[in-house]
C-alpha cells in the first residue's frame, strides 16, 4: 500500500529529497488551511507540521489511516500525545535540529541583559550618553541555573563552559546529566544559589504557569531570568511584579503567554505594555530556534527519523543512502 505523507507547513526542500529517495509519496501542501487538512487527512499515513493545526480528538477522529505524526521543531504541546499513543500513532520531533540555534540565542540574551546592550543602544540613538547607568555585570563566577537539561539545556551548558561560571541544572526526569561540568541539583538548591535562570522545559499540564510569584519569591538572591522555552510556563503578571519589586533584576523573553498579539485579553495587553516599558526587559519574537541553519537541519532530522521508523517497522525497503 502506498505510504502518503502530508506536509502542511513550509519546510526546507531537503525533507522532500530525503523522503522521495526512500520511495515515499510526499504531498507538500503548506497552503492548506485547517479545514482542508481535516477534510483530506484520512488519506495519509503520516503528517509533518509545525503549528498549522492542533492534533486533538477532532483531528485524530478524521485521521483514520494515520500512523505517524512528525513535529518540525521541539515542542509537542499542540499534539495530544496521550491520545495519539492510545491510537498507536508514532510521534517524533526534531530538538536536535534547533538546539544550537536555541543555545546561541539564549547566550546572546544573557549577555545582552548583563551588559544592558539594548537599553544603551536605545539611549545613544536618542542622544543620551550614560556610562555609569549602563555598567555591565560579568558572567564569570556567576551561578547559572538551567531548568531542563535536554537537548536545548545541554547545548547552552556547553557554550557556557568556557565562561568560567558555575553551571547547575534541575531536571525532574533525568537521573544523571550528560556532562560532568553540569552539576545536577534540586530546585531548592537553585533557589538558594542561582544568579541567572534559564528555562528549557516543555509546556505540559505539569509545567503550565509553573513560574509564578511563589517561584520568584523562593530565590535567595536577585536573579536574571531568561525564557526561550514556552510562554505559558510563566505567569507574565507575576514576572512583572517580581521585576517591579526588584526580585528579578532583568528578564529576556523569546516567548510570550499569548503570542497572537491581536487576541490579547485586556490584562495580557496591560501586562505586556508594562513589561515593554521597562528598560531591563528585552524581547525576541519566538525565534531562538529559528535560524537559517536550523530551518534546514530540522527538515533533515525529521526526514531521517521518518525513514528510520518506516525501515524499522518494515514499511519500506531499507535504503541506507536515503537516510544519510
Amino acid at each position: 500500500m502506498e505510504k502518503r505523507i502530508l506536509i502542511v507547513d513550509n519546510m526546507h526542500p531537503r525533507i522532500i529529497e530525503i523522503l522521495q529517495k526512500a520511495k515515499l509519496t510526499v504531498d507538500y501542501k503548506p497552503d492548506w488551511d485547517a479545514k482542508t487538512i481535516l477534510e483530506q487527512i484520512h488519506q495519509y499515513f503520516a503528517i509533518i507540521l509545525r503549528s498549522k493545526i492542533a492534533i486533538d480528538d477532532t483531528f485524530l477522529s478524521q485521521a483514520t489511516a494515520l500512523k505517524l505524526i512528525a513535529r518540525a521543531g521541539s515542542g509537542m504541546d499542540l499534539i495530544d500525545t496521550d491520545l495519539a499513543k492510545k491510537k498507536n500513532i508514532h510521534l517524533c520531533n526534531a530538538p536536535e535540529g534547533n538546539r544550537d540555534a536555541v543555545a546561541e540565542h539564549t547566550l546572546a540574551l544573557i549577555l545582552a541583559l548583563l551588559n544592558k546592550i539594548i537599553n544603551s543602544t536605545i539611549e545613544i540613538r536618542n542622544g543620551i550618553w550614560k556610562r555609569e547607568e549602563n555598567r555591565g555585570t560579568e558572567i564569570k563566577g556567576k551561578t547559572i541555573a538551567i531548568i531542563g537539561c535536554g537537548f536545548m539545556g545541554t547545548a547552552l551548558a556547553k557554550r557556557l563552559k568556557n565562561f568560567q561560571c558555575n553551571i547547575i541544572s534541575y531536571d525532574k526526569y533525568k537521573d544523571t546529566l550528560p556532562h560532568s561540568f553540569i552539576k545536577k541539583v534540586s530546585l531548592p538548591y537553585i533557589f538558594e544559589h542561582a544568579d541567572i535562570v534559564s528555562l528549557h522545559i516543555p509546556l505540559t499540564h505539569e509545567t503550565k504557569f509553573f513560574v509564578d510569584t511563589h517561584f520568584f519569591n523562593s530565590f535567595q538572591k536577585k536573579i536574571f531570568f531568561v525564557n526561550t522555552s514556552r510562554g505559558e510556563i510563566v505567569v507574565e503578571k507575576d514576572l512583572l511584579h517580581s521585576i517591579q519589586s526588584g526580585k528579578v533584576v532583568a528578564a529576556a523573553l523569546d516567548v510570550l503567554e499569548n503570542e497572537k498579539l491581536n487576541t490579547l485579553t485586556q490584562e495580557q495587553k496591560n501586562t505586556l505594555q508594562e513589561l515593554s516599558a521597562l528598560p531591563q526587559v528585552i524581547f525576541s519574537p519566538h525565534v531562538a530556534g529559528w535560524t537559517h541553519e536550523s530551518y534546514q537541519k530540522i527538515s533533515e532530522v525529521i526526514g531521517k527519523k521518518i525513514v528510520a521508523f518506516l525501515q524499522k517497522n518494515n514499511k519500506i525497503t531499507p535504503n541506507l543512502q536515503s537516510s544519510m
